[in-house]
């Protein structure tokens, strides 16, 4: 038929652009991940709950929320750079750590205050204070916590995007 001949073989067909895969720390080759310092010593990993896939509205919350009393110390996870240091209508008061070797970047939100001196490109060493936990950005107000998320970078080696890496079992 006349319609046969104009079809497209699926072969033909452009890709679609590839997606970013959630990763599992758990089948993560990279043992560091597994040695990651918990990024709020106020507070006990044990009290942690696995937030990571829970529905905000029409997103996938892609990290853990660490409760703990306003202005308790968040730490950097890993000796790394700094990324970037912004404030975002999410996020709020935020930093970005890249890992040493920049195969991951690690995401700390909802920052009442950034330690003195961060700057983008500042060397961090693991359990150096990068902030202390609030409520900025989209938090509730009565619930400070720190929005921490990890994420493996893609090909394109930006601090934004990568694939989620969940948090929760590397400390559980």
């Amino acid at each position: 038929s006349k319609a046969a001949a104009h079809a497209v073989s699926p072969a033909r067909l452009p890709a679609a652009p590839p997606r970013e895969k959630t990763v599992d720390a758990k089948t993560e080759a990279s043992s560091r991940l597994r040695e990651l310092l918990f990024p709020v010593p106020a507070v006990s990993p044990s009290a942690m709950a696995n937030s990571f896939s829970d529905s905000r509205g029409k997103r996938v919350h892609h990290a853990v929320d660490i409760l703990a009393p306003r202005n308790s110390e968040v730490v950097a996870v890993a000796d790394g750079t700094i990324a970037k240091v912004l404030f975002s209508a999410l996020g709020g008061n935020g930093v970005y750590q890249w890992s040493l070797d920049k195969r991951f970047v690690y995401y700390y939100a909802h920052l009442d205050a950034y330690a003195i001196d961060l700057e983008d490109g500042a060397e961090v060493h693991r359990g150096q204070v990068l902030g202390y936990v609030g409520t900025t950005g989209n938090a509730p107000p009565n619930t400070p916590h720190l929005h921490f998320a990890i994420a493996q970078v893609g090909r394109n080696a930006r601090w934004w995007g990568g694939a989620p890496v969940n948090p929760y079992p590397i400390w559980r």
